[in-house]
């Protein structure tokens, strides 16, 4: 039964611990979409766009004036383009990104997600072109999200496409440099991408997903810090038990926004993602919990163990919350979206080196990062390629969403705005890793990953 402690204490953890529904994502498939005839191609997957998620806004905004929850973000991921586009003879894949981006605009949704490839074993013809294409693309559209995945742990490494890719990043810097180089933070490159995610901006709806989903994911930092906050002094049992008890309470409403959205959309429910999502706002941060298990700073000795059992414990509480749960699920450590992320940079503490090390522990990778806009191009491949080496030995999802932001220098700042928040300009290492790059081919999947 309800009772009122209960009640008062979601109330509270909504309007003073930032307890919110981080995102409401829509996937729909797009193999249905498939034409020769690249005009056409767009025609239906702009219909079938606007078909399927007509209601969605609107039935996100009742659901919060209703539960008195507030759903942050309302999204779409669709099929990854190159698959769709690449029966086309279209040479460039620029209006299928501007149908997406129309898209959003009819239907007042805050991104899309799915202008994507998997590059992990080879290139096709739709791959070369949308990579082609990713630069020019994301210029020219405001909400539309892109993700390359590089490598699996089945598959190893596609370096080639590593290579490329730090091209491409630098590319897209220069092209958005007006704006601080933002198109830079709608691009991800994955090792392990899964199908199911609902965070931006590495969304895709997978081929192995029904035609049309409802994904959730649920944020709640603040809340955890809180919670902790009752237990200071107490051992690291006390502390897991406090965070497994508070994520189990987190992803409980999560799971009833899913549902609920699943039978008035009328679109079968997909997964809970237990992710916990930061935001600038103060409150909001994951390194503020870290740092609330007795840390000086975020990124000094101990983090990384202290992000191992959030990580952990959080999985542990919202996996027994949620009837189905997937995406990326763990802690999110984008540093501009991070306001203690964002301190523990500008105070020494956390760099480049450390937040890698962090990754091994926890979602998704090196996020959010602001460097110089002078990087070459083959440090940032070489950060993509050992982020990448991560995710594949250790059988899990990394990402790397690095920013060069054209103009700036270390000790400077970039600002995004929104959600996306405010960088740093970090350090990088300042030695060559260009032969490295230069060499191309694969890297080897792990011993550990023939099960078959």
């Amino acid at each position: 039964m309800i009772n009122t402690k209960n009640i008062l204490e979601t109330i509270n953890m909504i309007h003073r611990e930032n307890l919110d529904i981080r995102t409401i994502t829509m996937g729909i498939s797009l193999l249905d979409c498939i034409d020769s005839d690249g005009k056409k191609a767009r025609t239906k997957i702009y219909d079938k766009i606007t078909t399927c998620a007509e209601n969605l806004v609107k039935t996100a905004q009742e659901i919060e004036v209703e539960y008195g929850i507030p759903i942050i973000n309302k999204r779409i991921s669709v099929t990854p383009i190159s698959l769709i586009a690449q029966a086309s003879s279209d040479t460039d894949y620029i209006e299928y990104a501007k149908i997406l981006d129309k898209a959003t605009q009819t239907l007042g949704i805050d991104f899309i997600g799915g202008f994507s490839c998997l590059v992990h074993k080879g290139y096709s013809k739709g791959d070369k072109i949308l990579i082609k294409s990713l630069p020019e693309a994301l210029s020219v559209t405001e909400k539309v999200c892109s993700s390359v995945n590089v490598a699996t742990t089945k598959a190893g490494i596609n370096m080639d496409a590593v290579r490329d890719m730090g091209r491409i990043i630098k590319q897209t810097a220069y092209l958005t440099r007006e704006k601080e180089s933002i198109g830079c933070a709608k691009l991800v490159v994955f090792s392990n991408a899964v199908e199911d995610n609902p965070f931006m901006a590495g969304a895709f709806h997978g081929v192995g997903e029904a035609d049309c989903i409802i994904n959730v994911g649920v944020s709640g930092p603040g809340v955890v810090k809180c919670a902790l906050e009752e237990i200071k002094g107490e051992n690291f049992n006390v502390v897991a038990e406090t965070i497994k008890k508070t994520a189990f309470k987190i992803t409980r409403m999560g799971q009833l926004v899913a549902a609920e959205a699943s039978r008035r959309l009328n679109v079968p429910f997909g997964i809970v993602d237990l992710s916990l999502a930061p935001t600038p706002a103060v409150g909001d941060s994951v390194a503020r919990v870290l740092e609330e298990m007795g840390l000086e700073s975020c990124g000094c000795p101990g983090t990384t163990a202290a992000l191992a059992l959030l990580n952990d414990a959080v999985k542990k509480g919202g996996i027994m919350a949620a009837s189905q749960v997937g995406g990326l699920s763990g802690a999110f450590i984008p540093v501009s979206e991070d306001e203690g992320m964002i301190n523990a940079v500008n105070t020494g503490s956390l760099n480049l080196e450390k937040l890698e090390a962090m990754t091994c522990v926890c979602s998704v990778g090196l996020d959010m990062i602001g460097i110089p806009g002078d990087t070459p191009e083959s440090t940032l491949s070489a950060i993509i390629a050992d982020e990448a080496a991560i995710g594949m030995i250790n059988n899990k999802t990394t990402a790397v969403r690095i920013i060069p932001v054209y103009g700036k220098k270390i000790g400077e700042e970039a600002n995004f705005g929104g959600l996306l928040g405010k960088a740093p300009i970090m350090s990088v290492s300042k030695f060559s890793s260009e032969a490295f790059i230069a060499r191309g081919g694969k890297i080897p999947a792990p011993v550990h990953s023939f099960k078959n």
